[in-house]
Order: structure tokens, then C-alpha cells, then sequence
């Protein structure tokens, strides 16, 4: 490695550094180039309009700059917990994205975004009888364990318990030809088990 690009790579370490800026530090008495941006106003806040006005400061004084920088100075108790609080901007109640929200299916019966905006425009392919969506991925788990869609979790235990008795090594002599098998089926019935479909 060249000499030039070692001392490059020191010198960009650090991030937010402007390389080559022709500022020089905002704080009195310093000769040092400014090569950190850093709020001019210490009290204001980021606004509609962008951030606002900006200083350039060396290394030292942006980091004692950054050390000594307090979010909520000049905030009252309630304005610091409200920008504290978890959920703050959903207080409002926002509309609902369809007039009738039971068209459709419930993003939480999904584990594949792609699946639930599927199953949304396969006209009922995925519904069973009481109305809950099955993935793809679901479907696909059901013809492996040779059920059907209106299955439930009684019948997908019993069904599991079947073919786990039916391919397990230990149960048939010790043929391991049906491995492959056995390992879908429990691959099936871990993603159907925890399937709100199926709760």
C-alpha cells in the first residue's frame, strides 16, 4: 500500500469529516480547518425547512461540541416526555386503507408479505370454511402432510404423529431410505402448528 493512500485512509476515518474543507473552526482563537458540520444553534431544532444554520468545527472542539450537546435542553417535563414517549405521532387515528377491512386478508396469518398480497387478489383460493387465509407456503404444507385446507389442529397433530410413526427409522426397521420424507413433514408441521389458522 502506497504511503498516499495510508495517510488518506487515517485521515478519513473519522465520520462526517469533509475532506479538504477551506472552513476554518468556528471557535474563537482555533487555526485548525473545520472539517466537522455542527448545528450553529444550539437550541433549535430540526424544522420543516431542514436543520438550519450550520458551523464548521476542527476535531477537538466538535467532539467537546457533541459531549456537551442536550436534545431536550429548553423542553419542559411534559414537551421532553412526549418526545420520549414510544408511540408518539399515533395518537392520531388514521383512516382505514378499505371501507370494509374484512375483505382482506390479516397481514399477521402471514409470514411472507408476498403471500398475503397474493392470497388478497386470488379471490378466496387460500380461504378455508371459516374464513382465515392460507399462505402458499401453508398450502404447500398441507399437500405434503395430506391434508385439507379446512384441516384443524387436532387432525393436523393425529396426521403428523401418523407419518412421523410411518417414516421414523426407529419405527421401520432401521430403513433410512425415507429420511428425505420425514424431514418435510416436520418442516410442515412446524410452520402449520403456529399458523393462526390453526391455533
Amino acid at each position: 500500500m502506497a504511503d498516499g493512500d495510508s495517510g488518506r485512509r487515517a485521515h478519513t476515518r473519522f465520520h462526517g469529516r469533509v475532506d479538504d474543507s477551506a472552513q476554518p473552526c468556528a471557535r474563537a482563537g482555533c487555526d485548525q480547518p473545520g472539517e466537522f458540520r455542527a448545528p450553529a444553534d444550539r437550541g433549535g431544532r430540526n424544522g420543516f425547512d431542514g436543520p438550519g444554520a450550520w458551523q464548521w468545527l476542527c476535531l477537538d472542539h466538535v467532539r467537546a461540541f457533541n459531549s456537551s450537546y442536550n436534545f431536550f435542553a429548553g423542553m419542559s417535563p411534559d414537551e421532553i416526555e412526549a418526545e420520549q414517549t414510544p408511540f408518539g405521532g399515533w395518537e392520531r387515528e388514521t383512516r382505514a386503507f378499505s371501507p370494509n377491512p374484512k375483505t382482506g386478508p390479516r397481514w399477521a396469518d402471514f409470514t411472507d408479505p408476498l403471500d398475503a398480497i397474493g392470497a388478497r387478489f386470488a379471490g378466496g383460493r387460500g380461504a378455508r370454511k371459516d374464513g382465515r387465509e392460507l399462505s402458499d407456503g401453508d398450502r404447500r404444507a398441507l399437500k405434503i402432510l395430506g391434508l385439507d385446507k379446512d384441516s384443524d389442529r387436532r387432525q393436523l397433530r393425529m396426521r403428523y404423529a401418523e407419518l412421523v410413526r410411518r417414516y421414523h427409522p426407529d419405527r421401520n426397521g432401521g430403513d433410512r431410505s425415507h429420511e428425505k420424507a420425514l424431514q418435510d413433514v416436520i418442516s410442515a408441521y412446524t410452520q402449520l402448528k403456529s399458523r393462526p389458522a390453526f391455533a
